[in-house]
């Protein structure tokens, strides 16, 4: 069974962490490695035990502890060619893998089967990652600026997702971010809003998906109840009871408050 911890979450650091209890991986890592070492520390993990980072996108909310950690305990990195190529400036010297992350191929990280697949975000080569094994699928998807027909479809199917609910499109409209970074927010290679979320994710719970996590949640332009909430709703009026048909659940920014 696949499990994942989530050590923060949002646009100021993300990094999760995803085992089968034989296999452990991070996904990002947009934070300084003495507070990702702590978060491995209280699930009694050494970072020599982690078999790969597998990166997402280049920026710097997903990248920035990236360097240290491959360097500091020989732990490879994975990403897509555009990824890799763009982290170089950020990151430093890292440990690339031999494998490199291809859209659509499937590859096995230890006992864990990947899946890599293009997501909407104004990036080199941004992907999101499915994750399985013999008895489950868990994904994760965020920095979503739009829901195409080709991305629902690889979303569809999981057990468990952690899916983004960036923003409340009112709170955003009327928010203080100066006018381009509302547009980009808002655009087709930005951010979900939590409406888009909230119609995604019943969409999804169609097709099998039982436990939905909100993550990447803005820290100016939403409130993790409000998400919480507009999802809910929108679920509800689908037929889809939260806490009978499925699981909802809003990610902490920080897992380690007093540790950042």
């Amino acid at each position: 069974m696949i499990k994942f911890q989530s050590f923060l979450s949002g646009s100021s650091g993300n990094c999760t962490f995803v085992t089968d209890d034989t296999t452990h991986l991070l996904v990002d890592c947009g934070a300084t490695g003495k507070y990702i070492t702590e978060c491995l520390s209280r699930l009694r993990v050494h970072p020599s035990q982690i078999s790969a980072i597998l990166v997402t996108h280049e920026h710097r909310d997903h990248v920035s502890g990236v360097g240290v950690m491959s360097r500091k305990y020989g732990i490879p990195v994975l990403a897509t060619e555009g990824t890799l190529s763009g982290m170089e400036s950020i990151c430093g010297r890292f440990q690339s893998s031999a494998d490199k992350i291809s859209l659509g191929k499937e590859i096995s990280v230890g006992s864990l089967s990947v899946r890599a697949f293009a997501i909407p975000h104004d990036a080199a080569e941004p992907v999101g990652y499915r994750f399985s094994d013999d008895n489950s699928t868990f994904t994760i998807a965020t920095d979503l600026g739009h829901i195409s027909d080709e991305l629902a479809e690889e979303l569809s199917g999981s057990d468990s997702i952690i899916i983004e609910a960036n923003h409340d499109a009112e709170l955003l409209r009327t928010g203080p971010y100066p006018y381009y970074l509302k547009r980009r927010i808002a655009g087709d290679r930005g951010h979900l809003s939590n409406d888009s979320c909230a119609r995604l994710c019943a969409m999804l719970a169609k097709t099998g998906t039982r436990a939905f996590w909100l993550g990447h949640l803005s820290q100016e332009n939403n409130v993790p109840t409000l998400a919480y909430e507009t999802v809910k709703s929108i679920l509800s009026e689908d037929g889809i009871r939260v806490g009978t048909d499925v699981g909802l659940n809003v990610l902490s920014r920080y897992w380690l408050k007093e540790n950042v």
